[in-house]
């Protein structure tokens, strides 16, 4: 597997991920002008849209279900389009919280550009999210915390989290400042072992400021690991690392702001279901 996906020529739709590769999470990149549409179906998975920059409106029809057991908000949304005008406003991933928007499995939905640089994420994870409705992520839904201290202090953007019905996606953005670690210290998702730790595979997609800087990404698998590796890879704008298992953390090289959208997809969906490098997890009890 191709765990460091090199930034590539612009395109309208990439398949950087594609599905097959990871047990359960694809990602694609969309790029479109001013005016232009693109439509997709869902089928059996679940997606969430990541608006990088601009403004886009997105219609999204629902197969339904006849479940009785479900509530009747989510029967009545079942089967009904629904259109989330103007979604989306930032000039790029570092001007701001990000705005993210939950498309249920069995779905048709189609997005039209409303600006002349319309960037956004497309991910999915396999789902039979029966009880889910589409959900538009923003504002108040998106939780901003600072997460760390000194020089391993960075904001984290929680936006498809437990609170909004879903099977299995969970969704943010992470921003570091010039020089600063993040996903610190070095965690990973990679064993059953309520409740501390489940199995998550992530992605992560890196836009860096300027662009031509970089930052490094070291992922390694724990010392008892059958299929072991330690892999360090220089990231820079556009890069995408697919993180099936081990170790992740992540440091920005001086002088440029790291960004990166992640997404988990799992057995289980339930955020911070990790388990730190026990090596270094005492920078926790640093004062």
């Amino acid at each position: 597997m191709e765990r460091h996906i090199k930034a590539r020529p612009d395109g309208n739709y990439q398949e950087i991920v594609r599905p097959g590769t990871l047990r359960f999470l694809d990602f694609a990149r969309l790029r479109l002008n001013k005016g232009e549409k693109h439509s997709r179906v869902t089928g059996p998975r679940e997606c969430v849209l990541d608006i990088f920059s601009g403004t886009a409106s997105v219609s999204i029809e629902s197969a339904g279900n006849a479940d009785p057991a479900r509530g009747s908000a989510a029967r009545q949304a079942a089967g009904k389009k629904q259109d989330f005008l103007s979604v989306g406003s930032r000039a790029d991933v570092f001007s701001g919280p990000p705005v993210m928007l939950y498309i249920p499995p069995q779905s048709t939905y189609e997005i039209a550009s409303q600006s002349g640089g319309l960037d956004l994420g497309v991910f999915s994870a396999p789902s039979n999210a029966t009880n889910a409705s589409p959900a538009l992520l923003e504002g108040p839904a998106v939780v901003a915390r600072q997460i760390g201290r000194g020089n391993w202090q960075r904001t984290v953007y929680s936006a498809l989290a437990e609170n909004t019905p879903a099977e299995r996606l969970l969704a943010g953005e992470t921003l570091n400042p010039p020089g600063n670690w993040s996903s610190y210290p070095p965690h990973k998702h990679d064993r059953s072992n309520p409740p501390q730790e489940a199995v998550l595979e992530e992605v992560y997609f890196f836009r860096v400021r300027p662009a031509q800087g970089y930052g490094f990404i070291w992922t390694y698998t724990a010392p008892d690991d059958p299929d072991r590796f330690s892999t360090v890879f220089v990231v820079e704008d556009g890069d995408t690392v697919l993180l099936p298992k081990g170790y992740h953390p992540v440091v920005a090289a001086p002088g440029y702001e790291l960004h990166y959208a992640w997404v988990l997809a799992g057995e289980e969906r339930r955020y911070g279901a990790w388990a730190d490098d026990p090596r270094h997890a005492w920078v926790k009890e640093q004062r």
